[in-house]
């Protein structure tokens, strides 16, 4: 059976349930909405964006608030447990999983970027737990800048076992984090969570479970989207770090390093210009057109789309190769130079030492 045909048989198969899912209507899929921010308790909250699912195409809306006491942006009304399992079902695992191991797997530079930025803070540590590591591709990229760290993986989903059965991980931890903390306490030399924080439910409950795995006078690594950015602003719904329905929250700076800094975390490092991923134009063009053109067959679909609209979409995707050349070009040499001095960046990195 070829990969294509295996594909629609998988996709047949799961249509049932999705549908069935869909069905059962939206309001099981979300809690009840805040009228305080998450982070600070402030009642005073806008609506920073309302978008749809930009990536898989899944049913339902999403709403960002933004608190005007501290900043804070969050998905108000959050997904219920129900809601975060159907919009990541075949997302990192099932139908997507190839698809975004193989990009995961290809971004080798950037890992060792990250890796390299713990070096002036502490060249050789011993031990390193990446928390969300997904695949582990970070830790088996990491291990080249740091031979002789040992590297574990925590994630809630199947794909740290598979990381530790390709050797990426010296030992994968499979569950939520806060609730594995006391097992893992005192015991890293380095807690990374690299685009981790803004997928949690509760990012101030993650802090305390990393303040608690970090031994004292060792490091935490954090990077996350900056809703900080002007590209946030400029580009609206098609900003691919807004990332919806998946982000749930996300932390301006000063509040994150207030944060740490309550925790008994003291900021060592603060950057802007390296983590920056120069995909903002190139991302905002493809989710334009792939918003407009016919999609692709999927189980939650009612129906496999008809050779006219896939036809259709071919024609669209190929009118919009320009568009994305020049989306490439912008971001990776007109932009990414000047990033940090147009206030562009799409991310923030921190590291902060457990005093």
């Amino acid at each position: 059976m070829s990969e294509k045909t295996e594909r629609a048989a998988r996709i047949a198969e799961l249509r049932p349930a999705y549908q069935a899912d869909i069905a059962a209507g939206p309001d099981r899929l979300f809690e009840p909405r805040r009228t305080s921010c998450p982070w600070c308790g402030s009642p005073e909250l806008t609506t920073r964006l309302r978008t749809t699912d930009l990536l898989q195409h899944k049913p339902g809306r999403f709403v960002l608030d933004r608190c005007e006491g501290c900043g804070h942006t969050f998905q108000n009304p959050r997904l219920s447990e129900r809601g975060l399992e159907f919009y990541y079902r075949d997302f990192y695992d099932g139908l997507g999983e190839k698809k975004l191991g193989d990009t995961f797997g290809s971004r080798t530079k950037m890992y060792r970027g990250r890796a390299e930025s713990m070096l002036p803070h502490d060249p050789a540590p011993k031990t390193w737990l990446d928390v969300g590591t997904g695949h582990g591709h970070f830790c088996a990229a990491a291990r080249e800048v740091l031979p002789h760290t040992a590297f574990d993986g925590l994630d809630f989903t199947d794909g740290v076992e598979l990381a530790e059965r390709e050797g990426r991980v010296k030992r994968g931890y499979r569950g939520d984090f806060p609730g594995l903390a006391p097992e893992l306490a005192g015991r890293y030399d380095v807690v990374s969570m690299f685009h981790y924080l803004e997928h949690s439910t509760d990012p101030d409950r993650e802090l305390r479970a990393a303040r608690e795995t970090v031994r004292p006078g060792g490091h935490l690594l954090i990077e996350v989207p900056d809703p900080e950015s002007r590209y946030a602003r400029l580009l609206g719904r098609w900003w691919l770090p807004w990332l919806q329905p998946q982000h749930l929250h996300f932390v301006p700076v000063a509040n994150l390093r207030a944060r740490l800094r309550d925790l008994g975390f003291t900021v060592v490092a603060e950057q802007h210009a390296e983590p920056h991923d120069p995909v903002d134009l190139l991302a905002a063009v493809w989710l334009a057109l792939d918003h407009a053109a016919p999609r692709d067959d999927a189980p939650w679909l009612p129906r496999p789309p008809s050779g006219a609209r896939r036809a259709l979409r071919a024609v669209v995707l190929v009118a919009g190769i320009p568009a994305l050349l020049a989306g490439t070009l912008l971001d990776r040499f007109a932009v990414r130079p000047l990033s940090r001095r147009l206030r562009v960046s799409n991310a923030y990195r921190i590291v902060a030492r457990r005093d």
